[in-house]
């Protein structure tokens, strides 16, 4: 009895975390009616917090560009692209799976060696894989940028994905994971004759799957909301990211009456990082947890 009537008094507690809560979901609230909102209904000052009357012009408006109540949607928009704001959606998605998949392919096959194998210096290896994170990226900004630019990369899909594949986070972060699986069971699958490949691909990689999830998210994020290094090597249409056309949106269509467009193209930007995250965060929690076991 004594707990249940405390339990009420408890909620108190987690107000900030309510408040908390509240300014990071407001922002995108803000950005959700925005969307869906017409020229005039974003112009109202005070601004609404309902969308009095939805509509779909922001995305593309059958009317055209006739001011000032009606402006170009996003789909009319940034034409020099081959499927206009499509294609940056596609790059962005092709980009962020080969980066995904490859770096963690890469990620768990060094880090099954540093805690599996017994290889000379894998322990100073990996202090030095742990040290390369301490090293700010706009250190080997200028040197990544000039080597892409004499391999001739400049403006391809390589330029994106080489540079982003060595990951030493995720090096450091499954190789922790790694430590806590038994080696009598990799020890048993060696003597039956199993090959340190198979053994890595149908044993470690299958126990090790809430890291890889945990890991992936990180690096979806990262490389979906990638701004910075694409700007810098890709200047064409055809290779840019979602970012990159967000702000060249912003740039050359930047006024009252495109406000709605950008808000247009902010929420599909936003929607695949909401619904992975929302479809794993059970994995990604997780994850988290399990990697702290033995470290």
């Amino acid at each position: 009895m004594v707990g249940s009537k405390k339990a009420p008094w408890m909620k108190i507690f987690r107000l900030p975390l309510y408040l908390l809560a509240l300014t990071m979901v407001l922002p995108y609230y803000w950005m959700l009616i925005g969307a869906f909102k017409s020229v005039p209904e974003l112009r109202k000052v005070p601004p609404t917090f309902i969308v009095q009357n939805p509509t779909f012009n922001n995305f593309y408006d059958p009317v055209g560009n006739k001011p000032p109540d009606h402006t170009l949607g996003l789909f009319q928009r940034l034409t020099d692209a081959p499927w206009g704001f499509g294609s940056f959606f596609v790059n962005s998605l092709i980009v962020t799976t080969v980066i995904t998949i490859l770096s963690l392919l890469i990620a768990s096959a060094a880090a099954y060696a540093l805690a599996k194998l017994r290889i000379p210096g894998r322990n100073i290896l990996f202090l030095l894989i742990v040290a390369s994170m301490m090293v700010p990226w706009q250190v080997l900004f200028i040197p990544n940028f000039l080597t892409i630019k004499n391999l001739g990369w400049i403006n391809s899909f390589q330029a994106l994905i080489i540079p982003a594949l060595p990951k030493a986070f995720a090096v450091f972060f499954l190789r922790q994971f790694m430590t806590s699986l038994p080696d009598e069971m990799l020890e048993a699958a060696r003597i039956d004759g199993a090959s340190e490949f198979r053994i890595w691909w149908q044993i470690v990689m299958p126990l090790i799957r809430p890291a890889l999830t945990a890991m992936s998210i990180f690096t979806i994020l990262g490389e979906w909301n990638n701004f910075v290094w694409p700007l810098v090597v890709i200047q064409d249409s055809a290779h840019a990211t979602i970012p990159l056309a967000l702000s060249r949106l912003n740039q050359a269509f930047f006024g009252s009456s495109t406000l709605g467009v950008l808000m247009a193209g902010s929420l599909l930007a936003s929607i695949p990082t909401v619904i992975m995250f929302l479809a794993f965060q059970k994995q990604f929690v997780e994850g988290i947890a399990l990697s702290s076991v033995k470290g």
